[in-house]
């Protein structure tokens, strides 16, 4: 069977398998719209949250990132799994004990005004749609490459797929629809992994191969690449970092404060029966989690090692000269998956110098040996754009495996996108419906019209978000790091505070909130350009054009924070302290012991 036939099967099942349960465990009431009901079981809960956590950007560009940064891009393994354990251990129980159902309402309750769960949800939408345009894209990709429409297309079936599963099913059938997108996505990730890993170590188990010698040399893995790479110019792959070790810093707690403050993901603790599942559940899910995130380097070190092995022939195997011409593929030679992958843009080949042969150096090397080498070789600048987001989506293709095997990572490609595009749709969804609609402008709403209400928010949410997707604004095109800034600079603070000190006042975290997310957004939009004087950037040329101690933008989600925290410390300092009555409330929250109902009452 053709690749297009069986990529159209396991796809298509798949799509046919998340429509089923959804029609099957489709939401009657608001409190199984959105919380399931509150009876989800810990481990079911761990794999959904483990597939609304892992999005596209797990799934698809992590392993891309890493793969083109080295280990400078271990900062996303660090910030993201770190940031969970700081959800799963200091917020989540807490959070299950206040007995809700969304963020907002959290704040709105614990900071005793509404005025407070509108800043909150202000913050939310804006972190949600941001990191939306993430997942729209991701889909997209992995359509208009392996069914054959354009990117467009791509993402108006995604919008139709998350439609029917999420409008009708709400957090119920997301849940059920998650679990099942988690097992398409973990087998698509770790299936090829294995193969690959026997391919180029002889070893099944990927974690180890990634330390293991290749196949017929007495070289390692890792060991090998790093010659490889520094060949051609680029820099060592096991010691490259992103930038200043400040920014590195600042980037992964960005990261970090920003994950533990993502709202699709708080919601899910929200679902389980008491406060000790709420804290298995998280256990769970940061297993589920693991074996995809400890698998994510070899499948990134495997697929470069690949990549530059189609380029260059015998260099990885041979220790062939990188510079000698029969070391470069011919551009007519060049295989299949390569001109399949240049059709979708994210591949771009350019005989620079017209020799017929392609030629991938680093352009921006400082080794003059390097230079001189490729200067010799006729070299006119690297031939060969590969963008970060197809190296899991190709690998297969890369490693030449079987055509089921690529199908089942464009299934899986297509679950981590489409599973955390219906958790961020069920926060915004649940934000407007019941934060807003019952909790300002319509208290009195009956349950049957706040269940109205929540699926017509979902519906304008996933059209708002489709049309994101097919219009990215340029400062959030191809990252989903400044979704986590957001959320990092605006709710975590908040949720922290409103955790862990019970003096802390409304005027104080709306004050906080507000600064943080501010300032976040004007440094990404002044470090973008939009912001001029006379022709000359607004922020202070500090580390580099556009940049605070060259902090890049992506990054800047925990100076965003520390300027929450400082605004709301400074302000409750200078106003009223809360009620008694809040006071003691806050002492209970922190008490995890039993847990009220989720019923989602004021």
């Amino acid at each position: 069977m053709d690749l297009q036939t069986t990529t159209y099967l396991v796809v298509g099942a798949s799509f046919a398998l998340y429509i089923g349960i959804a029609i099957w465990a489709r939401a009657g009431s608001t409190s199984e719209f959105y919380v399931a009901g509150g009876g989800v079981h810990p481990v079911m809960n761990g794999m959904a949250t483990a597939a609304d956590w892992m999005s596209a950007a797990s799934f698809i560009s992590m392993a891309g990132l890493i793969s083109n940064m080295g280990y400078g891009g271990g900062l996303f393994l660090m910030g993201w799994t770190g940031g969970y354990v700081l959800l799963a251990m200091l917020l989540a129980p807490y959070l299950r004990k206040f007995g809700k159902f969304t963020v907002p309402q959290f704040i709105g309750d614990r900071f005793y005004s509404k005025s407070a769960s509108t800043v909150a949800v202000l913050c939310l939408l804006t972190a949600s749609l941001t990191y939306i345009i993430g997942q729209m894209t991701g889909v997209g990709v992995a359509f208009s490459r392996f069914l054959g429409v354009s990117s467009d297309t791509g993402i108006y079936i995604g919008q139709a797929i998350v439609f029917m599963y999420a409008v009708f099913g709400g957090m119920k059938g997301i849940t059920y629809t998650q679990v099942a997108q988690y097992i398409v996505l973990i087998s698509a990730y770790i299936i090829p992994a294995i193969f690959i890993s026997l391919q180029l170590t002889g070893n099944p188990i990927p974690q180890l191969g990634l330390g293991s010698n290749i196949v017929g040399q007495d070289i390692s893995l890792l060991a090998k690449l790093d010659q490889v790479v520094t060949d051609l110019g680029f820099g060592k792959y096991t010691t490259s970092t992103a930038g200043s070790t400040l920014n590195m810093f600042v980037y992964t707690m960005s990261l970090m404060i920003g994950t533990a403050g993502l709202p699709h993901v708080i919601m899910r603790f929200f679902t389980v029966p008491k406060v000790s599942d709420a804290r298995s559940s998280a256990g769970w899910a940061l297993i589920f989690i693991a074996l995809l995130y400890t698998t994510a380097p070899a499948v990134a070190a495997m697929a470069k090692t690949n990549l530059i092995r189609t380029i260059t022939p015998g260099v990885v195997m041979n220790n062939a000269d990188p510079f000698a011409p029969e070391s470069q593929i011919k551009a007519d030679e060049r295989p299949d998956w390569m001109k399949r992958w240049e059709k979708t843009g994210l591949l771009k080949f350019e005989d620079k110098n017209g020799d017929g042969r392609i030629q991938y150096y680093n352009d921006k090397t400082k080794n003059p040996e390097v230079l001189k080498k490729a200067e010799a070789a006729g070299w006119k600048g690297n031939e060969l754009t590969v963008n970060a987001d197809i190296i899991v989506l190709a690998n297969p293709e890369i490693a030449l495996l079987p055509n089921w095997v690529i199908a089942l990572v464009a299934a899986g490609g297509l679950a981590a996108a489409l599973s955390t595009a219906a958790g961020l749709l069920m926060a915004i969804s649940s934000a407007v419906s019941h934060d807003l609609v019952k909790g300002v402008f319509a208290p009195d709403i009956s349950e049957k019209n706040e269940l109205l209400a929540g699926k017509i928010a979902m519906a304008v949410a996933i059209v708002i978000s489709g049309w994101l997707g097919l219009n990215p604004p340029g400062f959030a095109a191809g990252t989903v790091a400044l979704a986590f800034g957001i959320a990092a600079s605006s709710l975590f603070p908040a949720i922290m505070m409103g955790i862990f000190s019970k003096k802390m006042n409304k005027e104080g975290a709306i004050a906080g909130m507000l600064a943080g997310l501010f300032v976040t957004l004007f440094y990404v939009f002044a470090h973008k350009g939009i912001f001029f004087i006379k022709g000359t950037d607004f922020l202070p040329m500090i580390g580099g054009a556009n940049s605070f101690f060259g902090i890049t933008p992506e990054a800047f989600g925990a100076i965003g924070a520390c300027v929450n925290f400082a605004v709301a410390f400074v302000v409750d300092k200078m106003t009223k302290e809360p009620p008694e009555h809040i006071q003691a409330m806050v002492e209970n929250v922190r008490i995890p012991r039993g847990s009220k109902a989720v019923d989602g009452a004021h």
